[in-house]
């Protein structure tokens, strides 16, 4: 897991804006227990720019955003700042969650967790979450499936222009340790020139996700003592089926742990 070019967080949300946000904060909270009150603590890993941590906080829950980089971290304040809300924010790396007071709720949207490209890295995440929440406490996460990765990135390339900025994205995917190199090279306008003419900065970004599968995933759940575990075709309470292109976990902490 690795903190990327400050220059990233500035273009994100240019290049996120066909993702339906709204929605995905309706659904993690269908996920939620019946029970579930208002008001609830949550806490969520990697929550970029605060897309959904804002949405959540807005609906009414007691929201703290984390993530490793402190550039998305600002542009989440500053967003937070703007629509009036004082949502809390802080620097911290997912592996190693630290937490005043347990919580009712994690959460690592959006990849995060694919991010984290060993087991032992996974399971170091499984188990903060684990002694961060309180008992009876809820963790949510999602990943890319290996089926997306494999055979939807996979050695695929793709590109975007907007008007002042764009992206070439390449993506490299090795079947044995189930990684996805992605490659992408941006291009920002920064002035024009003596003609009038537009000139551009460039920079570059190297991401790598790793494919868990759904076997893995639901095993290292069990083995640092999760219960009631589900998985789900993103977006739905279906199963996943073998084209699922995001999977959607949920566990639960044991009332009595060791029990």
């Amino acid at each position: 897991m690795e903190q990327y070019n400050a220059k990233f967080a500035e273009v994100y949300d240019l290049f996120m804006d066909n993702t339906d946000y709204d929605a995905w904060a309706n659904y993690i909270i269908s996920l939620l227990p019946a029970d579930f009150p208002k008001g609830a603590r949550i806490f969520e890993c990697g929550c970029g720019t605060g897309a959904l941590t804002l949405r959540l906080n807005k609906a009414g829950y007691d929201v703290t955003g984390s993530d490793i980089s402190r550039d998305m971290l600002e542009v989440a304040a500053e967003k937070s700042r703007r629509c009036g809300q004082k949502t809390k924010f802080i620097c911290m790396d997912m592996r190693r969650i630290e937490l005043h007071r347990p919580v009712d709720c994690i959460i690592a949207a959006c990849d995060c967790v694919n991010y984290l490209t060993s087991r032992e890295d996974v399971e170091k995440f499984l188990l903060t979450a684990f002694n961060g929440l309180r008992p009876g406490g809820i963790l949510l996460f999602d990943v890319s499936s290996r089926y997306k990765l494999q055979h939807i990135l996979g050695q695929n390339g793709y590109c975007d222009s907007r008007t002042d900025v764009a992206y070439f994205w390449q993506n490299c995917y090795d079947a044995e340790s189930k990684l996805v190199e992605m490659e992408l090279e941006f291009f920002v306008k920064s002035s024009n020139d003596a003609h009038g003419e537009p000139l551009y900065s460039r920079f570059s970004e190297k991401h790598i996700q790793r494919a868990h599968s759904e076997r893995e995933l639901v095993s290292w759940l069990k083995n640092i003592g999760f219960e009631n575990i589900g998985v789900f075709s993103a977006f739905t309470t279906e199963p996943p089926c073998d084209e699922s292109e995001r999977l959607q976990f949920t566990a639960r902490k044991p009332d009595r742990v060791g029990k």
